[in-house]
């Protein structure tokens, strides 16, 4: 699946920066939820999301980099 991600970016010419810091977001996930399989991913998944979102404001207090501009 990374793969195929790192495929796709690079076609759109998103920088190594970038490319490297999604999946690295992806691979946080899907340990979070310890997911297995590739069709896990999209099961339940805006409840996937928002578990992990909260997660990592919670536990982790990281906080979206626009929070409170407008």
């Amino acid at each position: 699946m990374l793969d195929d991600l790192r495929r796709i970016m690079r076609l759109k010419h998103y920088s190594l920066h970038t490319e490297r810091i999604y999946c690295e977001w992806i691979k946080q996930f899907v340990k979070f939820h310890r997911l297995g399989e590739r069709a896990s991913l999209f099961e339940d998944a805006e409840a996937k999301i928002e578990a992990f979102l909260s997660y990592l404001a919670t536990e982790r207090q990281v906080a979206s980099k626009n929070r409170g501009q407008v």
